[in-house]
């Protein structure tokens, strides 16, 4: 018998929770366009408000993208 695990990301989830689970996320959201995310304190200041459509519609970033992209790597995407 073979498990597969499913790593879901929450939509309503603060981008700083989503990489503390899945650290692996910091570096395919900057590939999306989220820059910021590596600079240093920003996951841990703003990250702890911000969520992936909050911080898609200030970027200007499409949520059909972030959703394939994400998909893309594994990420089963919820809301």
């Amino acid at each position: 018998m073979i498990l597969v695990t499913t790593r879901q990301i929450d939509l309503t989830r603060s981008v700083h929770s989503l990489c503390q689970e899945y650290p692996e996320l910091v570096g395919a959201l900057e590939a999306l366009g989220f820059n910021e995310i590596t600079k240093p304190g920003m996951l841990g200041t703003v990250g702890r408000i911000m969520t992936i459509p909050k911080g898609a519609a200030m970027r200007g970033i499409s949520m059909d993208d972030i959703r394939a992209t994400l998909l893309a790597k594994g990420f089963q995407v919820t809301l």
